[in-house]
Order: structure tokens, then C-alpha cells, then sequence
């Protein structure tokens, strides 16, 4: 039966985070809000909760699987970021992107796209998401809280919890944060590529 915290959206409780964080440490996966839909997090160096996450999501094995980062530094230890690419992430995070870069050897093998070896990589803007990721002082293996056959993701935390409780082991409630996931933007080449159209901007990506 997974557990419910009431966070403020504002002002995270400092004690709940931290028994937040504490339960993705011990393999828990959970459901918490961020700047664009909930998505399912866990702990970066924790396969088998992947492989959860993989199981109730339905997903293939080529699936990019997004880092959730504090900020611009810790990106650039799981991404190999020239001097345009970090102009551009430093205009843009934090914010309703996800962006996919070649991954450096910090990113578990498993996490990197197989033929490609990328990895999906995001700053929220958030209050909640920023506070576990502080608290957990590294990234959060995340994806979005799209569920086999549906359209959007989920977006009530009473729904998530009614429809997850035993599949998750903590549902964060952290108030309405959207319907849509986020834009994924390819930042392999030269110029920047729209995978996904989500809530960011992509043109913006262009102007500059």
C-alpha cells in the first residue's frame, strides 16, 4: 500500500522530503509533481525499481529515460555538453524540457539508450521535485506518469493513488501541476531537434 504525503507546493515540509528521499534510497519508486505532469521517479542505481517502472508503463527497451537534475553543473556530469549546448540549457532550465545528450560514463549503461547512448536530461521548476533532489543530492531516475492506453498523464494525486497504491510505494500530493509532459528536445547535432512537442516552447529553443 503506497503512502500519501500532502506537500505544500510552496513551502515543501523539510521532514517530509526527507522521508520522501529516504524511501527512494531504500528501492521505493514515487509518484511526485513537477513544472509540466507527476511522473514516476527512483533511485538512479536502483534496477529493479526500473524495471518496475519499465513493467507498469509498458515501455520498451529503447526507451530514453530522463535524469531530473538540481541544476545546469549536475548535468554536466551525466552529459557531455560543448559551450553552445550550455548556453542554451543555461537560457532554458529550469523548465518544461527534456533534453537528450550523449551520456557520459556517470550514467548507469542501463539508463543510456542502447544503440545511441543517450540520455534524457531536465531541470524542474518546481518546488517539490528541486527539494527531493537536493535532499537525494543526485539525480532522480524519472518518467513520466503516462500509463499504458492513456492520452495524458495523470494529474490528480487521489486518481494516482487509487491507481497506483500497490504498484507505487509513495504518491506525493503537490496540487494540480498539469496535463501535459514535457517538450523533448535532440541536442546531438548541430541543431536542436523536436522529438516530442509538450509544454515548452521549441521555437524559443531557436531565437537564440
Amino acid at each position: 500500500m503506497a503512502q500519501f504525503f500532502q506537500i505544500h507546493p510552496e513551502n515543501p515540509q523539510a521532514r517530509l522530503i526527507s522521508q520522501a528521499v529516504d524511501i527512494i534510497r531504500r528501492g521505493g519508486i514515487v509518484a511526485y509533481p513537477t513544472d509540466s505532469a507527476y511522473a514516476l521517479g527512483c533511485h538512479i542505481g536502483d534496477k529493479m525499481a526500473l524495471d518496475r517502472i519499465r513493467l507498469m508503463r509498458r515501455l520498451d527497451k529503447d526507451h530514453n529515460f530522463t535524469l531530473m537534475c538540481r541544476d545546469l553543473s549536475e548535468i554536466a556530469t551525466y552529459a557531455r555538453v560543448d559551450n553552445q549546448v550550455f548556453r542554451l540549457l543555461k537560457a532554458h532550465t529550469p523548465g518544461p524540457y527534456t533534453f537528450i545528450l550523449e551520456g557520459t560514463s556517470e550514467v548507469p549503461r542501463r539508463l543510456r539508450h542502447p544503440k545511441r547512448k543517450t540520455i534524457g536530461l531536465r531541470v524542474p521548476d518546481n518546488k517539490i521535485a528541486l527539494a527531493l533532489l537536493e535532499e537525494l543530492n543526485e539525480p532522480l531516475m524519472s518518467s513520466t506518469l503516462l500509463l499504458p492506453g492513456d492520452e495524458f498523464p495523470l494529474t490528480d494525486p487521489y486518481d494516482i493513488r487509487d491507481t497506483l497504491e500497490h504498484q507505487v510505494e509513495l504518491v506525493i500530493d503537490g496540487g494540480f501541476c498539469g496535463l501535459e509532459p514535457t517538450t523533448v528536445v535532440g541536442l546531438t547535432e548541430d541543431t536542436p531537434e523536436l522529438i516530442r512537442q509538450g509544454k515548452g516552447d521549441f521555437s524559443a529553443l531557436l531565437a537564440g
